[in-house]
């Protein structure tokens, strides 16, 4: 089993099995709350949750966020993901398919088309990897196996750094950023896992050339905290727990990407778990929410808890509208339902 397999293999299991969510850091969401509206004037049957994400129509805002893939089990994970996305009309993104370059035989656990003809699909690759011998070459090869409408390049410094033998030379990936996003068609999002991205280093990646941001801040799981549970060696394990409460929260990030810029089209996701959040989210810039541990769980058990989650997220969404009068997604956002509580 090579080290990227075994790896992969691991993380899903801890995903799975062991506590490895934030526990102080939160997504920062808790800070606001929406005024509620007693006399709406619309027919909750009527509010419309479509919306529109570099130019793919979608059933509800809302992203299955890059999470598996190279294992027999990832495999079984992503089709069921796919075929709820297709009957939802949600985006997907699927696990680093860094395993798929070293290893074509594994394809088939990230190939989810047959089942998923028309969803917006994102292929994945840890940027870190423009500088171990990856290039435009590969990224296009694993869009192209994927048959994917873009690729979501994943930054992720502090688990390499905690990860035992991590690629740690980050020196020089903005540039391969740009070159990527410039040399190529294919649109090119950019996302933390889980520590979140700065207004600054949003900037830079807008003037890099990427097409989409996915803020992933703090609040979900703690890829620190993971590492943790895989290190061999004390350094390893404390190192992981020293740095498992590290990172902007998710509703920061959102605050401060918007400042700068009105028009990059934003994914919220770090810590959400309910339609509410997503909605809070989506008020506070997001165009989107992303979504990976409460899905993980959930296709893991069957494919009737998954459907049993998406019902109930479009549920809480639109309860949300419904109960602060707005009937569209658009209206959402323009609205000033979402105030911050003043302690």
């Amino acid at each position: 089993m090579s080290n990227t397999f075994a790896r992969k293999a691991d993380h899903l299991r801890i995903c799975l099995e062991e506590d490895v969510q934030f526990r102080h850091l939160t997504n920062g969401l808790e800070r606001y709350h929406f005024v509620h509206c007693c006399l709406p004037e619309i027919n909750r049957s009527q509010i419309d949750l479509t919306t529109k994400f570099l130019e793919h129509e979608l059933g509800a805002p809302l992203l299955i966020s890059s999470m598996t893939g190279g294992t027999e089990q990832a495999r079984i994970i992503n089709l069921r993901l796919a075929a709820i996305a297709q009957k939802y009309k949600l985006a997907m993104g699927v696990g680093s398919q860094r395993v798929l370059l070293e290893k074509p035989e594994v394809a088939n656990t990230f190939s989810v088309r047959e089942v998923a003809p028309d969803i917006p699909l994102y292929a994945n690759l840890g940027a870190v990897q423009l500088n171990y011998d990856y290039g435009v070459k590969e990224c296009v090869q694993i869009v192209e196996t994927l048959q994917a409408d873009g690729l979501i390049l994943h930054l992720n410094p502090l688990q390499e750094a905690v990860q035992a033998q991590g690629d740690t030379n980050f020196r020089g990936i903005l540039d391969k950023i740009s070159n990527l996003c410039w040399s190529t068609s294919i649109p090119i999002i950019v996302k933390e896992v889980g520590n979140g991205i700065s207004g600054p280093m949003a900037e830079k990646l807008i003037n890099a050339g990427v097409k989409a941001i996915d803020v992933a801040g703090t609040g979900g799981t703690s890829w620190a905290k993971v590492e943790s549970q895989r290190a061999t060696d004390n350094l390893g394990r404390r190192l992981g727990e020293t740095f498992a409460e590290w990172g902007l929260p998710t509703a920061n990030c959102l605050l401060a990407i918007r400042e700068i810029n009105s028009e990059i089209p934003l994914i919220a996701s770090g810590g959400l778990r309910n339609g509410l959040e997503i909605a809070k989210a989506i008020a506070l810039g997001a165009d989107l929410a992303g979504m990976a541990q409460p899905f993980l769980k959930a296709a893991a058990e069957s494919s009737e808890t998954l459907e049993e989650l998406v019902q109930l997220l479009i549920a809480e969404l639109t309860t949300v509208l419904f109960c602060t009068g707005n009937s569209t997604i658009n209206e959402l956002k323009e609205s000033e339902a979402l105030q911050e509580i003043v302690a």
